[in-house]
């Protein structure tokens, strides 16, 4: 490699470190000034190309942020001078040169306004389906390329880069507001945020991608809690959501053996587990508990806490789970706690308990895999081994990954 493709190489590294670092904080900024969220991505992009050649010749600016900010607006002042509808956008244009001249020359003392959570939420908005938020708010605040959402998700780039162009074409279509809801639609609008982060961590925790643990998803999830948390200090949910995920990210390292396969909770080499994250998650989690109001998340955080905490898995106040998963039931009623609820009885009560509740649920849960999981593992518990055979078979067949089918090929070998 000649001397400039090591520079080019070099600076190409910086911007893609940038934008992973302060992507969204740009964006959020641009989309707020420019009032249009392709045109803001569109003229980031643009303002990328430009670093890539500037900086390459000219080396880095004193901050490449504000370099960044000043370019993209420029960009998006051009854009909209060659766009067929001119005379539609004068006021647009007016607008952003009022603001290019306000600004400082380069901008270095000035800090870029943080406006993430605004961004967050219009990524999140209802009317976006599910998929949809979960990649835009990747692309938009975590600052993944486009080509790493798609193979997350199993889609080809090109099929990930239309659903982001339409998602953002209906956002400005359809006029969702670029803002944080008032107090009346807080809650709905903050459950919709809430679920989108845990689907990102949870599409890292047992990626559909192959690999079963896929940390960069896990650690942009955790990082996309703090900058809520951040941004909306003293939201119990949010607490209970970045302590849920930090307490099951702690685990990260001994949830695979080395053949590629599942650990076991109870199997599991607790010395592996990060003891900081672990003491991080359960202090959040205690503290979001005592504010009074409880939800989803906390009480979740709360289960894992426990296991966190114990010195082993015959150890663990399985009585306690039980209750904390009764508690979930009860504030949503929904088959996926009570089987979580019965596994914790099983260890509290014994397993015959526990085969007689899971009878209850079963017809809820035929193509669930974890129920025939835990199907198998009560009946061989209790010693009907063909029976836990068939359904460890079922378990396997249902699984969505590798590292699941080789945890059941190696309990259908025992």
């Amino acid at each position: 490699m000649n001397q400039n493709s090591k520079e080019a190489a070099d600076i190409s590294g910086a911007i893609d470190a940038l934008m992973r670092r302060d992507g969204g904080r740009l964006l959020s900024n641009l989309v707020g000034s420019i009032r249009d969220f392709q045109l803001a991505e569109d003229s980031l992009q643009d303002a990328l190309e430009s670093a890539l050649v500037h900086w390459t010749r000219n080396g880095l600016p004193r901050s490449p942020p504000a370099w960044i900010m000043q370019t993209a607006r420029r960009k998006a002042i051009d854009r909209l001078r060659r766009a067929a509808s001119f005379r539609e956008k004068s006021d647009e244009i007016a607008h952003l040169i009022a603001i290019e001249n306000h600004a400082p020359e380069d901008e270095v003392d000035e800090p870029i306004k943080d406006e993430r959570l605004k961004l967050i939420f219009t990524c999140c908005h209802s009317s976006l389906e599910q998929k949809t938020r979960v990649a835009l708010t990747l692309r938009s605040v975590c600052g993944l390329k486009t080509e790493e959402i798609a193979d997350a998700f199993l889609d080809s780039h090109d099929a990930m880069a239309q659903r982001l162009v339409r998602a953002r074409h209906k956002i400005t279509t359809a006029g969702i507001a670029y803002e944080v809801p008032g107090p009346d639609g807080w809650a709905e609008r903050l459950s919709s945020v809430l679920a989108v982060i845990y689907l990102i961590f949870n599409e890292g925790y047992a990626s559909s991608g192959g690999d079963h643990i896929r940390i960069d998803l896990c650690e942009e999830a955790i990082r996309l809690g703090r900058i809520l948390n951040g941004l909306k200090p003293k939201e119990p949910e949010i607490e209970g959501l970045l302590a849920l995920m930090l307490l099951h990210h702690a685990r990260h390292a001994a949830r695979l053996d080395a053949d590629g396969a599942i650990v076991s909770l109870e199997d599991q080499d607790r010395s592996l587990w990060n003891r900081g994250e672990i003491a991080e998650g359960g202090s959040m989690v205690e503290l979001a508990l005592k504010r009074g109001r409880p939800g989803l998340y906390q009480l979740q955080a709360a289960i894992v806490a426990i296991h966190a905490d114990s010195p082993s898995f015959e150890e663990t106040d399985w009585e306690e789970i039980a209750l904390l998963y009764g508690l979930l039931c009860r504030l949503s009623p929904n088959p996926v706690f009570e089987l979580n609820r019965i596994v914790a009885i099983s260890y509290d009560e014994g397993a015959e308990q526990a085969m007689a509740r899971l009878a209850t649920i079963a017809p809820m849960l035929t193509q669930y895999q974890p129920f025939h999981a835990v199907r198998a593992d009560l009946l061989a518990r209790l010693d009907r081994t063909e029976e836990a055979r068939l359904a460890y078979q079922q378990a396997h067949d249902l699984s969505q990954t590798e590292a699941e089918r080789r945890f059941f090929r190696k309990k259908l070998l025992q």
